[in-house]
C-alpha cells in the first residue's frame, strides 16, 4: 500500500456508517428477519483483517439469530452461518464443498464440532486442510462480531503485489495502528520444518523466543532430510567425500551458490541429527529412523551411465503417526512455550542503524502487533510457488513447462518480499524444485490457467499433485510423436526439455512388463516408491485409467488414437517406438545415451500412455545469507539482526533442485534453523 495506514484515520472513516451497521446487526441479522452477510470476503494468506466498531449489546452475552461470514479458501469461498441464542452458538453450519476433495471438504465436520465445542474461533486447525480451516475460522470470527453487535468491515492491509509489479510497496503503518506490544529475545516466523526446529532448539536451551504463525496449525513436515556423517551413518559404516560432495552441489547451481554456505550443511548437519533423533527417538515417540545407504541409494553403474555423485545420507522416520512439526509443537509447550497461530508477517522494522529490531504482524481479528525481538528475528516463511505474480517474473521457464502443483497455497513469498523491502539481497537465479510427475489430460499445455479462485486469479491445469511412476524413465515422446530426450536423467530435465515442445508436455509410454522394468530402472530418492511401496504403481494406473488421464489399449494403433495423436503424429509415434525397440535390442541408446539398464521393450499388451509436464513442489530462490545464516544485503554485508531458513534463504542453490541428493533441501533447513539459534543466542 503506498497511503499509510492507521487505526485512528481508518476509524475516522467507519465512523459514519457504524450507526447503519450497528443497527443492522441488531434487527436484521435476528432469527425472524434474513441473515446479514459479511463485507467482500478475502483471503487469510494475503494478510487481510477485519476491524470491528463496537457498539453496546443487549441483555446477554449475544444477539440471537443467525450471521453469515465468508472468507476464501483454496478453491472457493467458504460460508459460515452460526445460530446463536443470548448466551451460546447453537449451531453451525460450513459449506466447504468448493474445496479440495479428500481434504478441505473431509474437513468440514471436524471443523463444525471444533467451533461448538469450544464457543470461539480458538480452535486448532485440521492437519493437510491448513488453508481451508484458516478460511473457517476467519468467517466464523466473522459470526461471533455480528453475534456481539459488531460492524464487521474487511481491511487489505499488505499490497499483494500485481503482474508489472511482484515486490509491491512496503506497508506503511504507523504507531496508532499497533494494537498491542510484545518484547522478546528471538523471533521465528513461520511454523514449519524450519521455524518449528528452531524453536525446539531455542526452548531445549531455554531461550527467551516467540514463534508466530499465519496459519492456525503448524505447517507440513517432511519426514526425510539429508544429514553428512551423522551418527546413522557410522553404524552405517558409510561415509562421504565432502570435497567431492562440495564440488558436485557447486556444479549443479553452475557455480551460482555460496560454498561456504553449503560448508554449513555439510559440516554440521550430523549435529542437527543428533538434535532431532534426541526428541523423536525418545518417549513417549521411540520413532525410529531409517538410514538409506550402499546399494539402494546409488545411481546404477554401467559403461554409459553418467558421473553422478550424491550423498548416501538420507534420514527418513517410520511410525510417525505424529509428524514431527506436531512433536515439535508439543515439545516447547512441555518446556512452557506456544506458537502464536493466526499471526501474519507484514513488515519488518529496523533502527537508525539498519539493525533489525523486530516485525510488524497482524492477528486474524485485525489488530497489528508490534513484535520487538532484541537479539535477532529469523525468517522460516517459505518459498513463492503460490504467488503467480513472483513465479512468472522470476521463474519464466519452471512457470512455462508446469502443469500440476503439490505446493502449500500459502507459500506465497510474504517473507521474501519483507525482507526485500528492508534491504536484504534475493538471488538472482531462480531454482524451482520440479518433479515430472504433473499428470493431465490430453490438449493441456503448460503454464497457468486462469482461475477466479486462485491468488493472482492463476493456477496450474493439474489435478493431480504428483503422479509418481512418471520419473520412471520409460519412452517419452512430443506430440509429433517423436522422441526428444534421454530419460534417464534427474527428476527435472525431462520437463525442462519439453520446455522446446510443442505445448511444453509429452507422453510417457511402456507395456505390461512396466514392474520388471522398474526394477531393473533402480530410480533412487522418492521415485523409488514406484518399486518399494507394493501395488502402488498398479493402484495409481487402474485409478487414472478409469479418470481418463492414464489410457489402456490392447495395441500401438490404438494407443496413439486415445493420446489424441493426429495422423501424423501417429505414423511418428508408430516408428518411434519401433526404433525404440531395435535400441533395446542392441542394448544401445544411439540416438539419445539412455544407459542400457534404463532401456526397455514396448512389445507386450496392454499398453499404457499418459501426458505429462512438471509439478511445481515449491522454490529455493531465497534471500542471500552467509554461512551464519545472516541476511545479507545487496552489497553482501549482513543485515543485522536478520536470519533466514529454508525454502526463503538463498545462496545455495540454483537452477534447479539436485532431487539426486535426496533430503538435501530439508537437511539445509533444519541445519540452518539451527545454526541462527545458535548466533542469536550466543551459543557459538
Amino acid at each position: 500500500m503506498s497511503e499509510q495506514l492507521t487505526r485512528r484515520s481508518f476509524l475516522k472513516g467507519v465512523a459514519g456508517v457504524v450507526g447503519v451497521a450497528a443497527v443492522n446487526s441488531l434487527t436484521g441479522c435476528a432469527s425472524t428477519e434474513p441473515s446479514a452477510t459479511a463485507a467482500e470476503s478475502t483471503t487469510a494468506t494475503e494478510t487481510t483483517a477485519e476491524t470491528a466498531a463496537t457498539t453496546a449489546a443487549p441483555v446477554g452475552k449475544y444477539i440471537p439469530g443467525t450471521y453469515t461470514g465468508t472468507a476464501d479458501g483454496i478453491h472457493s469461498t467458504i460460508t459460515v452461518t452460526m445460530t446463536f441464542d443470548e448466551e451460546k452458538v447453537t449451531d453451525v453450519v460450513l459449506d466447504v464443498s468448493g474445496e479440495t476433495p479428500g481434504y478441505g471438504q473431509d474437513a468440514g465436520d471436524a471443523l463444525r464440532e471444533a467451533l461448538l465445542a469450544a464457543q470461539s474461533t480458538e480452535i486448532d486447525g485440521v492437519s493437510g486442510s491448513t488453508i481451508t480451516s484458516q478460511a473457517v475460522i476467519v468467517a466464523a470470527d466473522k459470526c461471533f462480531a455480528q453475534a456481539r453487535g459488531e460492524a464487521v468491515i474487511d481491511v487489505v492491509t499488505v499490497d499483494k503485489g500485481s503482474e508489472n509489479d511482484w515486490l509491491g510497496a512496503e506497508p506503511n503503518i504507523d504507531d496508532a495502528s499497533v494494537a498491542e506490544t510484545w518484547d522478546t529475545d528471538i523471533l521465528i516466523v513461520g511454523a514449519g520444518n524450519g521455524g518449528m526446529c528452531a524453536a525446539a532448539y531455542a526452548a531445549q536451551n531455554g531461550l527467551k523466543f516467540r514463534i508466530i504463525e499465519q496459519n492456525p496449525v503448524v505447517q507440513d513436515t517432511r519426514h526425510w532430510y539429508g544429514a553428512i556423517d551423522s551418527s546413522e551413518s557410522k553404524k552405517a559404516g558409510v561415509t562421504v567425500n565432502r570435497k567431492k560432495l562440495l564440488a558436485e552441489i557447486s556444479r549443479y547451481a553452475s557455480g551460482k551458490c555460496d560454498q561456504k554456505v553449503v560448508n554449513t550443511w555439510i559440516n554440521e548437519s550430523a549435529a542437527m541429527h543428533d538434535f532431532v533423533a534426541g526428541i523423536l527417538e525418545s518417549a513417549p515417540y521411540n520413532y525410529t529412523c531409517v538410514f538409506t545407504a550402499g546399494e539402494e541409494a546409488r545411481w546404477p553403474e554401467s559403461d554409459d551411465s553418467p558421473d553422478y555423485m550424491f550423498p548416501e545420507q538420507e534420514h527418513t522416520y517410520h511410525g510417525s503417526e505424529i509428524p514431527r512439526n506436531e512433536v515439535f509443537r508439543q515439545y516447547i509447550e512441555g518446556l512452557g512455550y506456544s506458537v502464536d497461530f493466526n499471526t501474519s508477517l507484514v513488515k519488518l522494522e529496523k533502527d537508525a542503524n539498519g539493525r533489525i529490531t523486530g516485525i510488524i504482524a497482524q492477528k486474524t481479528s485485525g489488530d497489528f502487533v508490534r513484535i520487538n525481538a532484541s537479539k535477532g528475528v529469523l525468517l522460516a516463511c517459505g518459498g513463492y510457488p503460490g504467488n503467480p505474480y513472483m513465479m512468472e517474473a522470476l521463474d519464466p521457464l519452471g512457470t512455462s513447462v508446469t502443469t500440476a502443483c503439490s505446493y502449500s497455497p500459502s507459500d506465497q513469498g510474504m517473507g521474501i518480499r519483507a525482507a526485500v523491502w528492508a534491504g536484504a539481497s534475493l538471488d538472482k537465479e531462480a531454482a524451482p524444485m520440479l518433479f515430472d510427475r504433473g499428470l493431465v489430460a490430453p490438449g493441456v499445455d503448460g503454464g497457468y490457467v486462469e482461475s477466479s479462485n486462485a491468488f493472482g486469479g492463476k493456477a496450474f491445469p493439474g489435478t493431480v499433485k504428483q503422479y509418481n511412476p512418471g520419473t520412471q524413465p520409460f519412452l517419452k515422446v512430443n506430440r509429433k510423436g517423436m522422441r526428444f530426450t534421454n530419460e534417464s536423467s534427474p527428476y527435472n530435465d525431462t520437463s525442462y526439455a519439453a520446455g522446446n515442445q510443442p505445448g511444453r508436455v509429452y507422453a510417457q509410454i511402456h507395456d505390461a512388463n512396466y514392474m520388471e522394468d522398474i526394477k531393473r530402472f533402480h530410480t533412487i530418492g522418492c521415485s523409488a516408491m514406484a518399486r518399494n511401496v507394493p501395488g502402488m504403481m498398479e493402484g495409481q494406473i487402474a485409478q487414472y485409467v478409469e479418470e481418463g488421464l492414464i489410457f489402456q489399449a490392447d495395441t500401438l494403433e490404438e494407443l496413439a488414437d486415445k493420446l489424441g495423436f493426429d495422423a501424423d503424429a501417429k505414423a511418428n509415434f508408430l516408428a518411434t517406438v519401433e526404433r525404440y525397440n531395435e535400441l533395446f535390442d542392441k542394448q544401445s541408446d544411439d540416438d539419445f545415451g539412455k544407459m542400457a539398464p534404463r532401456l526397455s521393450a514396448v512389445r507386450q499388451a496392454p499398453f499404457y500412455g499418459c501426458w505429462l509436464g512438471a509439478s511445481l513442489l515449491t522454490t529455493e530462490q531465497g534471500i542471500a545469507i552467509n554461512e551464519n545464516t545472516q541476511a545479507l544485503d545487496e552489497e553482501r554485508n549482513p543485515i543485522e539482526g536478520l536470519y533466514v531458513t529454508g525454502d526463503m534463504s538463498g545462496s545455495f542453490f540454483a537452477n534447479n533442485y539436485p532431487c539426486l541428493m535426496p533430503g538435501i533441501a530439508c537437511g539445509r533447513t533444519l541445519t540452518f534453523a539451527i545454526k541462527a539459534i545458535k548466533q542469536m543466542g550466543g551459543l557459538e
